[in-house]
């Protein structure tokens, strides 16, 4: 390796290393230009109705700002409510399991009583593992300054983009050499094109799980059951975790009518599971975000391990779009290439002066053959 090379190879490093220590911010970025892709898809749609641009991007995030606060208050004061009560609840409901421990005793052989287990004493053993789980709460709390913090700067991000976005696109793609501009800009039509179809089967999937949710929560008439719909919506954004994260709620609350409700819970959760997925996202995702399942699943693994929860909620676009890129560049423009360039090498035969001559004087005899017989 020459000079130059070596050059190149540390610059590459170096960049590598560079995007790894600023991989957090990088993933903020992507937030952004993924809402801004939303909201600006909404603005669109109003600037056809005749909306001047302006007006169009004020509509799309005062609607976006409703929904964010709309969800809030339709999700936070009820379970706020709900916890108070299971706080009281599950005291009373441990002191009538010991109360029932206690009249078992009386009832079974001497033999068997050291096998039945006190409540008081698995509360000491538990008593670590609730005070690392208090401990975590607190790193939370004091934890929730950055999150606040990081969804402003999306926030900010999301607005910038927003504004003028032709602008930023031309920045990024003067990034790449002149002879590869017009490709980028056309593959980045492409992510654009594919978010969207994203956005859009994620937001109809949402609708109806949250819609499934919330009539057979109302069926089984367990309380803040529109609470419960709306949550289980939102987090069906996150696959295969999601709806294991929305039950655990769902159950807590169903707890404090009857246990059997809380069992009744999980069997709705799990049935609304499998309609999600073996209905619901192949016919809506088929024709919006063609992804294989055991390809969704590595990239959370991958997304989460490497940047933590935000990582696991944008691991489907992030995928999306560099399964694009994957498949744009490395395959069409470096694989597909290598492979007509040996085609053509293969096909290409080199014509000495000699054998042009006489393949001209063959075609001219041809010619005169063929003038004769007219």
């Amino acid at each position: 390796m020459n000079l130059g090379q070596w050059i190149g190879l540390i610059a590459i490093v170096l960049s590598l290393y560079i995007l790894w220590q600023i991989r957090e911010v990088l993933l903020l970025i992507f937030a952004a230009v993924v809402l801004a892709t939303t909201l600006n898809r909404l603005a669109r749609r109003f600037q056809r109705s005749g909306v001047k641009r302006g007006i169009a991007v004020f509509l799309s995030v005062t609607i976006f700002i409703a929904l964010i606060v709309g969800f809030f208050w339709l999700v936070v004061p009820p379970f706020a409510v709900e916890f108070q009560a299971l706080t009281k609840q599950v005291p009373q409901g441990l002191e009538r399991f010991n109360d029932w421990l206690d009249q078992l005793r009386t009832r079974i052989p001497d033999q068997l009583t050291p096998y039945i287990p006190n409540v008081n004493s698995l509360i000491q053993q538990a008593q670590p593992f609730i005070n690392r789980a208090v401990g975590s709460s607190f790193a939370f709390v004091s934890g929730s300054l950055e999150v606040v913090l990081k969804t402003l700067l999306v926030l900010v991000l999301t607005g910038m983009f927003l504004s003028d976005p032709l602008a930023y696109r031309k920045v990024f793609v003067r990034l790449f050499p002149s002879f590869y501009r017009q490709r980028v800009d056309g593959i980045l039509d492409k992510c654009e094109v594919s978010l969207e179809g994203w956005i859009t089967g994620a937001f109809i999937a949402m609708s109806v799980v949250g819609l499934m949710s919330l009539i057979g929560l109302s069926i089984l008439r367990v309380r803040s059951a529109l609470a419960l719909g709306v949550l289980a919506g939102f987090l069906n954004l996150i696959p295969n975790l999601g709806p294991t994260m929305s039950v655990i709620p769902a159950m807590a609350i169903a707890l404090l009518d009857a246990p059997w409700k809380s069992v009744a819970v999980l069997l709705l959760y799990f049935v609304i599971q499998q309609i999600e997925s073996n209905f619901i996202t192949p016919i809506v995702m088929a024709h919006q975000v063609s992804l294989l399942p055991a390809v969704t699943l590595i990239s959370q693994l991958f997304f989460v391990t490497f940047f933590g929860f935000l990582g696991l909620f944008l691991a489907l676009p992030l995928t999306v779009v560099a399964k694009i890129w994957v498949q744009e560049v490395l395959i069409k423009d470096v694989l597909d290439q290598w492979g007509d360039k040996s085609h053509r090498e293969t096909e290409f035969v080199i014509v000495s002066d000699e054998q042009r001559t006489e393949k001209s004087a063959d075609n001219l005899a041809n010619d005169e053959d063929q003038t004769i017989n007219q």
